[in-house]
């Protein structure tokens, strides 16, 4: 079977209890376990989290919390995949027969039903390839990017890019922190990078993208979102 892992741990710093706050009228992370129950390719989603209150709630709306995860694995620092290869671990022991994992994030709530089956789609048809994930381009070249200097001053990030013509430099992507699907063997291989050569992107349209980090990244979140409702986006 399939599964989706949604990695929601207790400690968020900027906005607190981010993965629980209401957002649109039912819990945060809701919106992510919604929407990976329906999709068509997925089994089983799973919440992996420290917090007992997050647990109840996930169960509520349908996730399955067969394990605590460690406050080791729970601080600021931990990325997603030691998370996943934790979950994908115990789930393993526990007799479940996995094949594909998804990874889900929490405040994820633009992600569509309809975008996780076509990743899942591309990772099943593409050989050869270890992960699918979202990404987003950026709106300006990277390359023309300027840095502060120590002393107020500025200076270059590319020496080249900075006097080229923006239609003259390659597009730059980055993670859209939503969706990350591969095969159980490939997330419990730590020489399988997410971002590797051998990774697949799907390119979100910017108004499927907002990273959730302050109140006025809830506010357009929240904006995004009822148009998305309003036009019926799945």
């Amino acid at each position: 079977m399939n599964i989706a892992i949604i990695p929601a741990r207790g400690g968020s710093k900027r906005i607190p209890r981010k993965n629980i706050k209401p957002f649109c009228g039912k819990p945060m992370i809701a919106h992510a376990i919604d929407n990976a129950l329906r999709s068509e390719h997925i089994q089983r989603v799973v919440v992996s989290t420290d917090d007992e209150e997050i647990a109840n709630i996930a169960i509520e709306y349908g996730a399955d919390v067969p394990f605590m995860r460690p406050a080791a694995l729970a601080d600021d620092f931990t990325g997603t995949s030691p998370v996943v290869r934790h979950a994908l671990d115990i789930l393993l022991n526990k007799g479940w027969d996995i094949d594909y994992c998804a990874c889900v994030y929490a405040t994820s709530p633009l992600l569509t039903t309809s975008l996780i089956n076509s990743s899942f789609e591309m990772l099943e048809c593409a050989e050869e390839t270890d992960y699918v994930f979202t990404a987003a381009r950026f709106s300006f070249p990277i390359q023309r990017a300027i840095l502060q200097t120590e002393d107020g001053g500025v200076k270059p990030f590319d020496e080249f890019g900075i006097s080229q013509r923006s239609q003259d430099l390659p597009p730059a992507f980055h993670d859209a922190g939503q969706l990350y699907w591969g095969h159980y063997k490939t997330w419990l291989n730590t020489n399988k990078r997410i971002f590797g050569a051998n990774s697949k992107m799907v390119v979100m349209p910017d108004h499927l993208v907002q990273d959730i980090d302050t109140p006025e990244d809830w506010a357009r979140a929240e904006l995004l979102y009822k148009v998305m409702q309003s036009e019926s986006i799945k």
